[in-house]
């Protein structure tokens, strides 16, 4: 059997399903099956009792999976343990974020590098108006982007990060004294427009192009940079919808946060070029994947 084989027999003697099988180990439903089907094969026996409404091991199935299981366990950890030495070996890894995301990861990093001694993460800030450039030209090892990413030459990983929405509006807007804003507001303002290399479907899942009941929201002016943003927000000329991080670390004069009740959550996940799908890298996302997404406020970063 190969590896790969193994991690499919187990997960599917674990689920006993088939679906579930394939989205857990992020493969095709068609290749969960032909892996077990080439297994038995080649064994010459049934490893599983299939009907349409259920999956289950047969007792050749359930003994193989018991065989299978520590030897897969104790290759696992010899490879962790190779791979901790590794990545611990005074990597560090550069990881790009929006603004002040970083201090809502200090959870994950620290956890990271206490798997891994002498490891380290080194934050960069990303830009909205072209969120995948440092990735695609090897300048950072991951980002952490809201999703979705739907790009063909990136994996995304684990969530990290999940947030509310607020509305960046001028001081002196009539929105600033009402406590909050719906996306239905927006139909009546202007939201900033991020320029051609942020992908649209990208873009509009922060700032959809119309609202619920179907009004076009308009766009303009373009701004590239966080910082961009809340200039032109603070001299009237636009509102922008934003992640909650922005509210919690940023006082700019002339700006105000009010919270945007209707729109769904964000959710930022790591997300790396698959060409550069390294120690370091992959680690950091089974770091992200075992602490589950953290909620804003709940890190233990300085309010």
């Amino acid at each position: 059997m190969e590896l790969r084989d193994i991690e499919i027999f187990l997960t599917l003697a674990e689920e006993l399903h088939f679906g579930r099988t394939a989205e857990r180990l992020r493969v095709s439903q068609a290749r969960v099956s032909q892996a077990v089907s080439r297994q038995e094969r080649r064994l010459a026996v049934a490893l599983f009792d299939r009907t349409s409404r259920r999956v289950a091991l047969t007792p050749v199935g359930r003994r193989l999976r018991e065989d299978l299981r520590q030897a897969y366990d104790l290759l696992q950890e010899g490879l962790a343990r190779a791979e901790a030495a590794g990545v611990g070996a005074g990597r560090t890894l550069r990881l790009g974020v929006f603004g002040h995301a970083g201090y809502e990861l200090r959870p994950l990093v620290d956890a990271f590098r206490a798997r891994h001694p002498g490891a380290d993460v080194r934050f960069s800030e990303v830009t909205g108006g072209d969120p995948f450039a440092a990735l695609r030209a090897g300048d950072a090892d991951a980002h952490v982007l809201w999703l979705p990413v739907a790009e063909p030459d990136l994996t995304v990983g684990p969530t990290v990060l999940e947030t509310g929405r607020v509305l960046a509006v001028s001081a002196g807007h009539p929105l600033a004294g009402r406590g909050g804003a719906s996306l239905e507001d927006l139909a009546d303002e202007h939201v900033v427009d991020l320029g051609p290399a942020a992908p649209e479907y990208w873009v509009a899942s922060m700032v959809p192009t119309r609202t619920p009941l179907g009004r076009r929201i308009p766009r303009g002016p373009v701004a590239r940079t966080f910082h961009e943003i809340l200039a032109l927000v603070a001299a009237g000329q636009c509102v922008h919808p934003l992640g909650e991080i922005a509210a919690r670390y940023n006082r700019p004069p002339g700006v105000v946060f009010v919270p945007l009740h209707d729109a769904p959550a964000l959710r930022f996940a790591l997300v790396w070029s698959s060409t550069a799908d390294g120690p370091a890298v992959r680690a950091l996302a089974r770091t992200a994947a075992d602490l589950g997404p953290l909620s804003l406020g709940g890190s233990g970063a300085p309010g």
